[in-house]
């Protein structure tokens, strides 16, 4: 006998997107989430864990696993990333594989896809993203070419940015969702530790503006994230930025201390808008020399083996 789903029958599972670096893979997530959670940068590999979003409907709730960008690693820092790529797409349900719209299809795309492959029973829905930055004819010569790359469950064109689409995006993966119970309570928008939320938000506001090299060599940790002694309406965050040379740290705090100073004003306000609370942020600057490529150290910054 044919199991026919129930029209009041709830689902609830996991998604994640997988891309090369700077496809538009944590915006969508914030998109669909409807707050920010992921911190988002014109700089490739902005994203280094993988933080969820929980999309809540009546009829499902979608978990989005949003992940670091799919490369050739360089750096051990690079290797564990992909590790990190690679074991989550065993554990959903489904994958979002991301393509922007407005650049041709490539080596980095194709490298991707032949990892998809290996991923026999997770279906996999090619999601062509930044379509605002396209046009109409564009749009649809890269959803051919998308349908050439591989075999998808579905292939579905979205713009995070203004919103068209997104509901079919969310309609789409929620398809290949089992039908389940909710996972999360009910306005819960992520499961990630706010001093990890935190820890990102001072490495986005960090990003602005600075040359290509750095991204890769800034690391945030927060020390200690407390209420001030007194005051309920104030909290105390002591965080810690980590550059691999004396030269990134001067770019990091510019001009007799300017650009530090920008990076904190900017950095707090997005906390106080995370957190619903005033803020006082004390951050510092250090050098640990080759992080990236130190076992050692990078299991100090958060990244396991």
């Amino acid at each position: 006998m044919q199991n026919v789903t129930s029209p009041d029958s709830h689902r609830a599972g996991f998604a994640c997107f997988v891309g090369r670096p700077n496809v538009g893979k944590s915006t969508l997530m914030n998109a669909l989430v409807g707050t920010k959670i992921a911190i988002t940068s014109s700089k490739p590999q902005t994203t280094r864990r993988a933080i969820r979003g929980i999309v809540h409907r009546p009829d499902a709730q979608l978990v989005i696993v949003d992940t670091p960008g799919l490369h050739r690693p360089r750096t051990l820092l690079g290797e564990r990333l992909d590790s990190l790529v690679l074991s989550t797409l065993t554990e959903v349900d489904v994958i979002g594989f991301c393509v922007p719209a407005n650049e041709p299809i490539g080596k980095g795309d194709r490298f991707i896809a032949d990892k998809l492959s290996a991923v026999k029973k997770t279906p996999v829905v090619a999601v062509v993203t930044k379509c605002d930055l396209a046009s109409k004819e564009r749009i649809a010569e890269q959803l051919l070419a998308v349908s050439e790359v591989a075999e998808f469950a579905a292939i579905v064109p979205v713009s995070a940015q203004s919103g068209e689409q997104l509901d079919v995006v969310a309609d789409v993966l929620i398809e290949h969702l089992p039908e389940s119970p909710p996972l999360y309570e009910g306005g819960q928008l992520t499961d990630e530790p706010e001093q990890v939320l935190v820890a990102e938000l001072i490495r986005e506001a960090s990003l602005e503006g600075v040359r290509d090299e750095l991204p890769h060599s800034i690391a945030v940790v927060v020390d200690e994230m407390l209420p001030r002694d007194g005051r309920d309406d104030l909290l105390d965050i002591y965080a810690h930025l980590f550059v691999e040379r004396p030269s990134q740290k001067a770019i990091i705090i510019g001009h007799k201390g300017e650009r530090l100073r920008d990076v904190g004003t900017r950095a707090r306000k997005q906390i106080e808008a995370l957190l619903g609370t005033r803020v006082y942020l004390d951050l510092r600057i250090s050098v640990l020399k080759d992080w990236q490529r130190d076992p050692k150290q990078l299991r100090r910054l958060g990244f396991y083996d």
